[in-house]
């Protein structure tokens, strides 16, 4: 099942998890709800279906001495287009400094352009 599809059978309460847990690039599921100003047990129940249809994951951690677990969007569900030329991924993602007179710059920049044809 495709994102898009996925997406289209979700309630109005789990698409604003959804939207909730792509906002803030990942929370705490006991902030999930409250935020939600829902109960905990609703809470559980969306993260369970979000997760099962593969929009977000589930880990298991130690937050304020509880365990609980952090919610944050699934990778397949972050669109990496605005960062392609054909099929480079930018020499701005990285760690290192990049010299704009490089050759992975210059070949970046001529498959934009040739992309925007």
């Amino acid at each position: 099942m495709s994102v898009s599809e996925a997406e289209s059978e979700l309630s109005s309460d789990e698409y604003a998890g959804l939207e909730l847990i792509r906002e803030t690039g990942g929370i705490h599921q006991s902030d999930f709800w409250k935020e939600l100003d829902i109960s905990s047990r609703k809470g559980s129940r969306i993260a369970d279906v979000l997760e099962s249809v593969e929009l977000i994951k589930r880990t298991q951690t130690v937050y304020n001495g509880h365990t609980t677990y952090y919610l944050e969007p699934t990778a397949r569900d972050l669109d990496f287009s605005m960062l392609m030329a054909g099929d480079m991924l930018s020499p701005f993602i990285g760690e290192e400094e990049i010299n704009p007179n490089s050759n992975a710059f210059s070949q970046w920049l001529m498959n934009l352009a040739y992309d925007s044809y």
